[in-house]
């Protein structure tokens, strides 16, 4: 893909590993359920602050194989941020200057209108240009010239321009997400967008396939493949399909976590006994023990400045989710309410942890402030699993059951906005998004 820019200036456990496998169990039990593929956006609550923004059909969208002006509204609608103007029928394009006293009349703050033109190879030349309709200001705008299969990736970068011009943080959208499908006898491991489209298969065995981590490059995958008949990690290559084994002790080797620095792995290993947490280099060797635990310590996750390792352990008597130094010493507890936590998740940022709750029997996606605990239970469903924050900390995706089928989800951190998002036919599980795309 080529792009220039045509400006960007105005004018110009216990528990804890029964469970896993309780959970594994009732992934390989669970019938096939269709491709979920229609793109729904749920609202709940009121007093929500969302920017009005207009999405004009982009000119030649009708004959371009993907739609580009939907693909950057459902992009904004889903990230909780923005609210859709109608513009049916406007006939702008990124040469155009618009009205910008009827757009105001339309309550739109901001319009976004462009084109896409095939060319004569076969690529298509995309264009757009962002307004401030209040101010009646040009807040710039791109140009890409790409092939058929890189449309969708091009709409996703025009809302993620957008999403910063208007918030001034750096939006998510052309980012990838990891996730699991059981379809018939086969598992299969899927790099798709974020939106959950453009699924391409990573790898597909007649094994189980668990707890795929992005790399912080967003290049490679780690991964719990049971196709040896016992849990071994290994990291994949994204882009050659090259893979490496990194954990195959005796016992257990599970549950692997990247440093944010790439250069080391945490895993989950029975290989001294219980379950217990380590250190190993991100190309294999020897792995260093964290602590000593008389209880069932898994799932470990790195906090973002690579300094702590939030785990859970029910070495309390009950599966809860702790912190320690990530080279080890005295482990802190982190969660006080509930006796079931599980699924840690810590955003980017740092300010915040996702985790699964066992409420009255339920499986709920919970989201804490870690600078004062204050805990919220964000979903109303009851089978939540896997949590994984997006690189601006904004959303959480998770897997759950809705209306009786499998789904993938994507929440703002206060439940307020949800999206379903497409996927693959089977079971889908262990959704894992991946770090900001290099530009």
């Amino acid at each position: 893909m080529t792009t220039d820019r045509i400006s960007q200036h105005p004018s110009s456990a216990a528990p804890l590993l029964p469970l896993r496998r309780q959970l594994l169990a009732a992934l390989i039990a669970s019938p096939s359920i269709p491709a979920l593929a229609q793109f729904r956006v749920e609202v709940t609550g009121v007093g929500l602050t969302q920017l009005p923004i207009a999405i004009a059909p982009f000119r030649g969208d009708a004959q371009s194989p993907q739609k580009m002006a939907a693909i950057v509204q459902a992009d904004l609608e889903r990230s909780g941020q923005f609210r859709a103007i109608d513009a049916t029928g406007a006939a702008l394009d990124e040469t155009a200057r618009p009205d910008v006293a009827l757009w105001r009349q339309k309550s739109a703050d901001s319009l976004a209108t462009g084109s896409v033109t095939r060319l004569a190879d076969g690529r298509f030349d995309v264009r757009f240009r962002l307004w401030d309709v209040v101010k009646g200001q040009d807040l710039g705008g791109q140009s890409f010239v790409v092939t058929q299969g890189d449309l969708r990736l091009v709409a996703h970068r025009i809302a993620d321009f957008i999403y910063e011009k208007l918030t001034g943080e750096r939006g998510i959208f052309s980012t990838r997400i990891a996730y699991v499908t059981k379809t018939g006898p086969r598992y299969s491991l899927w790099v798709a967008d974020a939106d959950g489209e453009n699924a391409q298969s990573a790898l597909s065995s007649p094994e189980p396939i668990i707890s795929p981590a992005w790399s912080p490059n967003g290049g490679q995958l780690a991964y719990v493949s049971f196709e040896s008949r016992k849990p071994v990690v290994y990291v994949h290559d994204v882009a050659t399909g090259r893979r490496r084994l990194i954990a195959n002790f005796r016992g257990s080797n599970s549950a692997p976590a990247w440093a944010p620095d790439g250069r080391t792995l945490a895993v989950t290993l029975s290989r001294d006994g219980g379950s217990q947490l380590y250190t190993i280099d991100a190309n294999g060797g020897e792995p260093r023990r964290l602590m000593q635990s008389a209880g069932i310590d898994t799932e470990p996750v790195f906090s973002g400045d690579g300094r702590s390792i939030f785990f859970v352990s029910d070495r309390g008597g009950a599966p809860q989710i702790y912190k320690v130094g990530a080279s080890g010493g005295n482990a802190e507890r982190v969660t006080f309410t509930g006796t079931y936590n599980i699924s840690p998740s810590v955003s980017p940022d740092g300010r915040w942890l996702a985790y699964i709750s066992r409420v009255g029997g339920a499986f709920k996606l919970h989201v804490m402030d870690l600078s004062t605990g204050t805990t919220n239970a964000v979903t109303d469903t009851t089978t939540d699993e896997n949590p994984s924050f997006a690189p601006n900390s904004r959303l959480i995706v998770y897997a759950t059951q809705q209306q009786g089928r499998e789904a993938l989800m994507t929440t703002t951190l206060d439940g307020k906005i949800k999206a379903r998002l497409a996927g693959q036919a089977g079971d889908i599980r262990e959704p894992d998004w991946g770090p900001f795309q290099k530009q």
